[in-house]
This record gives C-alpha cells, sequence and structure tokens, in this order.
C-alpha cells in the first residue's frame, strides 16, 4: 500500500548518478559563497538594527535635523530657491506653470474674499440681498470654471510646445490650484510681476 510504484523509481543507479550530477550545478550557481558563521550572522543582525545608547540624545537630533530640513524649504518657499524647494514645487516645468499663473489676473483669486462677502450678505434679514448674493455666488463660480478652462487649454499648449519630451504629468492641475490662491498668500512666491512674459 505505501510502497513505491515501480514507475517512480529510476531504472538503474547510473541514472541517479546522471541526475545528481545536473542538479548539483544550479545549487551551487544559487548561493556562491560559503555559509557565515553564526556568530558573524548575528553580528551583521545586531550591526543593521543599531539602537543608539542614549535614545533621548537621538530623538533630539532627529527633531533638530528635521527642524532644520522644514526651515529650509520654509525658506526657499519664500524666496525661491529651486535647490530646497520641495518636491512638488520643483522642477523647470512648474516654475514655468508657476510664473504662467503669477503673470496673470485669474478670476479664481477672487473666489474667497468673493465668497466671505457672500456669506456675510446671506446672513444679513433682507430678501432682496440674499437673492443679490445667490447671483453673484451663480456668477462667481460660472466665470471661475470658464477662466479656468481656457487658461488650462492655454497653458497645455504653452507647456507641451516648451517641454516637449519632458514629464509635464500634473502641471496644468498644480497651475489650477496656485490660481485658486490669492497673489499675495501663494507659496511659493511668485517671482515674476503681473503682465511680465514668463
Amino acid at each position: 500500500m505505501f510502497r513505491r510504484s515501480s514507475q517512480d523509481a529510476p531504472a538503474d543507479p547510473v541514472q541517479l548518478t546522471k541526475l545528481d550530477e545536473s542538479a548539483r550545478p544550479y545549487a551551487e550557481a544559487k548561493k556562491g559563497r560559503p555559509t557565515p558563521k553564526r556568530s558573524e550572522a548575528e553580528a551583521n543582525r545586531r550591526g543593521r538594527a543599531y539602537v543608539p545608547m542614549d535614545r533621548k540624545e537621538a530623538a533630539r537630533a532627529a527633531r533638530d535635523a528635521g527642524r532644520a530640513d522644514r526651515e529650509r524649504q520654509r525658506l526657499a518657499l519664500l524666496n525661491g530657491d529651486e535647490r530646497a524647494l520641495p518636491a512638488r514645487d520643483r522642477g523647470p516645468v512648474r516654475r514655468f506653470a508657476r510664473d504662467y499663473i503669477d503673470s496673470r489676473f485669474t478670476a479664481a483669486e477672487w473666489f474667497l474674499p468673493l465668497a466671505v462677502i457672500v456669506l456675510v450678505l446671506n446672513v444679513l434679514p433682507s430678501t432682496s440681498l440674499k437673492n443679490i448674493s445667490l447671483i453673484v455666488w451663480v456668477a462667481m463660480i460660472a466665470l471661475i470654471v470658464l477662466h479656468s478652462v481656457f487658461m488650462s487649454l492655454s497653458l497645455r499648449k504653452q507647456i507641451a510646445l516648451r517641454f516637449a519630451g519632458q514629464n509635464t504629468k500634473g502641471a496644468v492641475v498644480y497651475a489650477l490650484l496656485r490660481s485658486l490662491q490669492m497673489r499675495r498668500l501663494r507659496l511659493p512666491k511668485p517671482q515674476v510681476k503681473r503682465g511680465q512674459k514668463p
């Protein structure tokens, strides 16, 4: 019942030797180096999982390094220093998208001030003022959508001409999100004046 069938067993010892020799090079090629001693393996493992003796000092050093990095990025956002900018703002394509938006008046940058005005008009008890605020709100949304569509088409064409063959993924969305912010609050700070060609 538990015996091997004659089909499973090799026919003679010569076949066993051939199978053994054909399997050996594959096994040796897989490893290619001697097995390390247990003491060496444990020492390597301990070296990789090194924990400093003074954890408080290490945590303080990590905090200081993180704070210095954040300060460097903040200064770069204020000054426009390309080397220290965050990854999402880095590169010539993103710089062109920023300059393209900053050199124009956009309808979207007036969204926040007008939203505050509409909110104030809605709080007032007058029905006519509430109706006016609703009309202003709808007109503002329509104007922002139309202006953003035209601006994105124009920007997409400019980027395709200037940066043909480069990775321009996400640049138009990046520019449209920037256009929603008031010029004074944009980061990185605008590097071009209104009306100036980027």
